[in-house]
């Protein structure tokens, strides 16, 4: 699967299937939770949450995938990211993009 930001590819005449999305809703861990929380009084990168909000990027994208190939689909174009909190401790993450067939 062609995963691409832009909306197009070069080379490919491309026909439109439609849109395609992949979310998770992930929390943190109580024991990684206690453990960042003394680390942002002293300042530094938080790398428990870096790990956690690259594995629900990389979840989200897979479930995008999966999405676009139950259409068909040879790749997904115009592909973003976007996060939100849904409450204290839980964030989501959507993938989402436009699903294409090459022509």
């Amino acid at each position: 699967m062609v995963l691409v930001n832009t909306d197009h590819i070069t080379g490919k005449n491309l026909a439109m299937l439609g849109l395609v999305k992949g979310s998770i809703i992930q929390s943190k861990n109580i024991g990684k939770d206690i453990m960042q929380g003394l680390r942002s009084v002293v300042g530094g990168e938080l790398k428990g949450y870096t790990e956690m909000m690259n594995e629900a990027r990389e979840e989200a994208t897979r479930r995008m995938i999966q999405e676009a190939n139950l259409m068909g689909a040879d790749a997904i174009v115009n592909v973003r990211f976007s996060t939100s909190a849904i409450l204290q401790g839980a964030a989501e993450v959507i993938a989402y993009g436009t699903a294409v067939k090459f022509i």
